[in-house]
């Protein structure tokens, strides 16, 4: 095992390219790190921390923010405003004519609408800012400010969270793809050494029969993730006789159907909206109303990260933005047309529209797997909290999810770029 991952190291350090992208991305992943310890100013760190300690909802908050918010950094809103106007941009393009007609144009429309989805980045970004400053001015965390020192604060917040977005882009363009998922893993693998450190406390205070529960379901979930995110479907493809002869008789190829199309996506779609009414109840605190007050209360219970409201809404949000994406980035008809174009056919499964049909068909049941998988995945660990007492419990089990995930991605790419210049060596001989 250890001999395989060496000489799969040693083939990416000796390939040229594949070494480029993997100084770029260490060099804008430092570049994040260091810009995410530079705190913004006014801000009394002791209650902030002491604040963060003693409320789930902005740890986990803190651990998609890579750490920054509970620092306070200048990127203290972190991704969260980007994940954000995605969510808009992509659910608008149901609604609005113009978005669809652009999603339809291929990598043009694409990037239009990753151009939009920076313009809305700014005004959703302001407007978490002036929330994030209410909710702490609410606490006694930072004073009332100056119109002008407000201003400024929500300009530099702005700044960190487009900053951030500038990074994220410039590894999928020059590293890896999906730079934005690789910010999130480095920032939750940043805070490891902090992990580490609670989780040798808890072992000091737990009995033998609770740490080994931990570690057992520590190593469980990470086994499924990698089972499921290595998980396919293989659909037969043939082929038509061309020039008087069979290219390929019976089955001369597959379309392979990942159980998890998604990747991590949905987790992180799915815990910026389930900790809105969480966000809300935490601005609104405090309020002298008693219908206000009451209704404050109901949500701070409600959603409440171990009880049942808020597991199964996040379990449903999971579920539901797993088949959006999945719908989004796997589109039947265009497959079934370029099959049809190259010859090509689902034995037992006329062209066309029956065999759009029929992927669409497998597609959801497998997509149903794995859409159970993320919401179990996601709620499980926090389902166990009240057995074992473990507060990071759940943070820790959509990290892991995260992280697993990400590595798997990045090996996968790696794989990819390692097969491509071999062939491109052979052609060149």
């Amino acid at each position: 095992m250890l001999k395989s991952i060496a000489h799969f190291f040693s083939k990416v350090v000796s390939s040229p390219d594949v070494r480029r992208k993997l100084i770029i991305t260490a060099f804008i992943l430092f570049v994040f790190r260091l810009v995410a310890h530079i705190p913004a100013a006014g801000i009394n760190r002791d209650s902030l921390q002491a604040l963060f300690s003693g409320s789930p909802l902005l740890s986990l908050l803190d651990v998609f923010s890579g750490g920054t918010l509970a620092n306070f950094s200048v990127m203290a809103l972190g991704l969260n405003p980007y994940i954000n106007a995605s969510i808009i941009l992509q659910l608008l393009t149901y609604v609005v004519p113009s978005l669809e007609e652009l999603q339809k144009e291929g990598e043009y429309g694409q990037e239009k609408i990753n151009q939009y989805t920076r313009f809305l980045t700014v005004p959703l970004a302001s407007v978490q800012a002036f929330g994030m400053y209410s909710l702490l001015r609410s606490q006694g965390i930072i004073p009332t400010f100056s119109p002008l020192a407000l201003l400024s604060l929500i300009l530099t917040m702005t700044a960190g969270t487009v900053f951030a977005v500038w990074l994220g882009e410039l590894i999928t363009e020059y590293g890896f793809s999906n730079g934005i998922s690789l910010l999130i893993f480095a920032g939750i693998v940043a805070r490891l050494p902090v992990t580490f450190l609670q989780s040798a406390t808890t072992i000091q205070t737990q009995d033998l029969l609770k740490t080994g529960l931990i570690l057992g379901l520590a190593v469980l979930i990470t086994g499924l993730i990698v089972f499921m995110n290595e998980a396919v479907r293989q659909i037969p493809i043939s082929y038509a006789r061309r020039g008087g002869r069979v290219v390929g008789q019976g089955v001369s190829s597959y379309l392979p159907l990942r159980l998890n199309q998604a990747g991590v996506i949905p987790i992180i779609f799915a815990v910026s909206l389930v900790l809105v009414p969480s966000m809300i109840s935490q601005f609104l605190r405090g309020a002298t109303n008693p219908g206000l007050a009451n209704f404050v209360n109901l949500l701070t219970s409600l959603f409440n990260p171990r009880s049942p409201v808020y597991n199964l809404t996040y379990f449903v949000l999971v579920v539901g933005f797993t088949y959006f994406y999945t719908a989004v980035v796997f589109n039947p008809q265009k497959i079934s047309e370029n099959l049809q174009k190259n010859g090509g056919f689902v034995p037992g499964i006329r062209p066309g529209s029956q065999t759009a049909n029929y992927l669409s068909f497998v597609l959801n049941r497998i997509t149903l797997v794995g859409a159970i998988f993320l919401g179990l995945i996601a709620i499980l660990p926090s389902l166990f909290q009240n057995v074992i007492g473990v507060a990071n419990l759940a943070i820790g089990g959509t990290g892991i999810l995260i992280v697993v995930s990400v590595v798997l991605e990045i090996t996968r790419e790696l794989e990819a770029q390692l097969v491509m210049r071999r062939y491109e060596g052979f052609l060149t001989q």
